[in-house]
């Protein structure tokens, strides 16, 4: 079984807002693969997905960005899904929009989401897909920024690289290495 989670905030305030970037490439992974059905549960939204023979769940967790490792370790631990099958999608504001990267660990670089993962998981030995949402612009504090919506232009872009990008999914349920996927998509 693989975990997709997507780091986001949930109510309407939020929608199309930087730091939900991990829900907008989320959504289009979804839109791409299907689902057969959608739960509540463990404080997230689970949708269910079965590709190449693979079981797949896409995540929304529904603890606020800050406490996103609450919900992802109980999912873990309920569906008995080992760490290297888990990948989070998350906002990374030291990329411009555009710029996304498939990473293996690292430590949280000040990001609130993947600091609560760390500290819920024990571990910072997960593997990531970065999107860049660009640095703060001039005058702007980092908290508004990442609250700050995604112009249109940024929207369409992000939107965009997702769907390059989503064939990951298809590879890494047929037993292609996080290792592979990070060469064949960086």
């Amino acid at each position: 079984m693989k975990l997709i989670v997507g780091l986001g905030n949930y109510g309407s305030q939020y929608e199309n807002t930087r730091h939900n970037a991990g829900w907008i490439v989320l959504d289009q992974l979804i839109k791409r693969y299907g689902f057969t059905q959608q739960k509540n549960e463990h404080n997230s939204v689970i949708f269910f997905s079965t590709i190449n023979n693979e079981k797949v769940l896409f995540v929304k967790p529904q603890t606020y960005m800050n406490n996103s490792g609450i919900a992802i370790q109980a999912i873990m631990h309920y569906y008995k899904i080992d760490i290297e099958d888990l990948i989070i999608l998350h906002d990374e504001k030291d990329f411009p929009v555009g710029k996304n990267q498939f990473k293996m660990n690292g430590s949280a670089a000040g990001h609130n989401g993947i600091k609560s993962v760390i500290q819920h998981l024990g571990t910072q030995n997960f593997n990531r897909y970065r999107i860049g949402i660009g640095e703060p612009e001039q005058g702007w504090k980092i908290i508004d920024w990442v609250l700050s919506k995604f112009r249109s232009e940024e929207l369409n872009n992000i939107i965009s690289t997702s769907k390059n990008i989503s064939n990951f999914v298809n590879d890494w349920t047929k037993d292609v290495t996080f290792q592979n996927i990070m060469n064949l998509y960086n």
